[in-house]
C-alpha cells in the first residue's frame, strides 16, 4: 500500500469515507471542498500510478491552465505524457509518451506540459470548433505564442494539420467560448467581422464593446450567454441595447441553442442584412463543423468511443465460464 501526500491510497480498496480515482487508487472524500480543489485532489492521487517525470495534458491540462474547454461529457478521462515505455494502461487515465524536449510547467503544485504540446495532443482527438476554443483562450491569457507554435507545427506530427488551420484562424480577442464560435460561424458564412470593437455615436459618445462588428456595416453581433440573463449583467444589458437603439448601430444576439440547432434562420437573416443570395454550400460546412464537435451527439460518441477504447477496460462478464 502506498499513501499519497492528500491522504490518497494505492493498492488498498477503501470504501467508507473513500471515493474511487482510478482502478486500485482511492483518496478521501472532500465534499467540502470546490469542484476545482476536488479535481486537484484527483490529480495529486493519479501521480501515485504515474512513472516520474509524468506531466498532465491534453484537456486536463487545459483545465487547470483554465482555458476555455468545449462541450466535454462528465465521465471524461485523465490525460497524461510519460517518458519511456511505461505507460500505465488503466480506466479513466490515458497516457501518450514523451518524445522530444519542452519546458513542464507547475500549476497548483501539479506537472503539466508546455501548453504547444497540449494543444497538438489535443488536436489529434478535437474537432476544428473544440480546439478553436482551447486555441484562442490560450492565446488570450498569454500561454503560448508564436514562436512556440511554430516550432510545433514545423514538426509534421499528428495533429499538427488541424493545428495549423486552427491556429491561422485565432482571434487572442474572443473573451468566451461562446464568442469564438459565434466568429466561427461568420467565417464559415464568408461574413467579415472584427472582435472587439469600442462603438461610438455620431456625437463621438461611448457607447459600448462590441463582441463582433460586420466589416463595412454598423451591424453589431454579440452572443448571449447564461451570464447574460443574471439580475446585475441583465440591467446592464438593457441600458447598453437602449443607447445602441438610440445610434444607427444595429445590435444582433445569438445564443447557442440559435448556432446548434437554427444555423439556416442565422444565415438567411445575416443574407438578408448583407443583401445578398443564400449558399447552401455554407450551411453545409458549418453543420459538418457541429457534428465532428462535443455540441453534436455525434461528435461526442465519437471522441468518447477513441477514449475508451485507449484505456482498455476489461469486460469481465466476458470471462464467465
Amino acid at each position: 500500500m502506498e499513501v499519497g501526500p492528500d491522504g490518497a491510497i494505492r493498492g488498498e480498496v477503501r470504501t467508507a469515507g473513500h471515493q474511487r480515482v482510478s482502478h486500485g487508487l482511492y483518496r478521501p472524500e472532500t465534499p467540502e471542498l470546490g469542484t476545482r480543489a476536488n479535481f486537484l485532489r484527483d490529480l495529486s492521487a493519479l501521480l501515485l500510478v504515474l512513472p516520474e517525470g509524468a506531466v498532465f495534458t491534453h484537456v486536463t491540462a487545459a483545465r487547470l491552465l483554465g482555458w476555455q474547454l468545449p462541450a466535454l461529457p462528465r465521465e471524461v478521462p485523465h490525460f497524461a505524457a510519460v517518458r519511456g515505455d511505461r505507460r500505465p494502461r488503466r480506466p479513466a487515465v490515458i497516457c501518450s509518451r514523451l518524445t522530444r524536449e519542452s519546458a513542464a510547467g507547475v500549476v497548483d503544485g501539479l506537472p503539466v506540459d508546455h501548453p504547444s504540446e497540449i494543444l497538438l495532443r489535443a488536436a489529434r482527438d478535437l474537432g476544428d470548433l473544440d480546439l478553436a476554443l482551447m486555441v484562442d483562450s490560450a492565446v488570450r491569457l498569454g500561454h503560448v505564442d508564436e514562436a512556440a507554435m511554430q516550432d510545433v507545427l514545423v514538426s509534421r506530427r499528428p495533429g499538427t494539420k488541424r493545428l495549423r488551420w486552427v491556429w491561422e484562424g485565432r482571434d487572442p480577442l474572443a473573451e468566451s467560448a461562446g464568442e469564438t464560435l459565434l466568429r466561427k460561424f461568420h467565417d464559415v458564412m464568408d461574413v467579415a467581422t472584427e472582435s472587439q470593437v469600442d462603438v461610438h455615436d455620431e456625437h463621438g459618445r461611448f457607447l459600448g464593446r462590441a463582441d463582433l462588428l460586420v466589416v463595412g456595416t454598423l451591424n453589431v453581433h454579440e452572443y448571449d450567454g447564461a451570464v447574460h440573463r443574471e439580475a446585475a449583467t441583465h440591467k446592464r444589458d438593457l441600458r447598453r441595447e437602449r443607447a445602441l437603439a438610440s445610434s444607427s448601430y444595429v445590435r444582433r444576439g445569438y445564443t447557442l441553442d440559435d448556432l446548434l440547432n437554427h444555423a439556416a434562420i442565422l444565415m438567411h437573416e445575416i443574407d438578408r442584412a448583407l443583401g445578398r443570395p443564400h449558399q447552401a454550400e455554407r450551411l453545409r460546412k458549418w453543420r459538418a463543423l457541429v457534428d465532428d464537435s462535443f455540441y453534436s451527439d455525434v461528435g461526442s460518441a465519437r471522441v468518447m468511443n477513441r477514449w475508451y477504447r485507449s484505456t482498455s477496460p476489461v469486460d469481465w462478464a466476458r470471462t464467465a465460464g
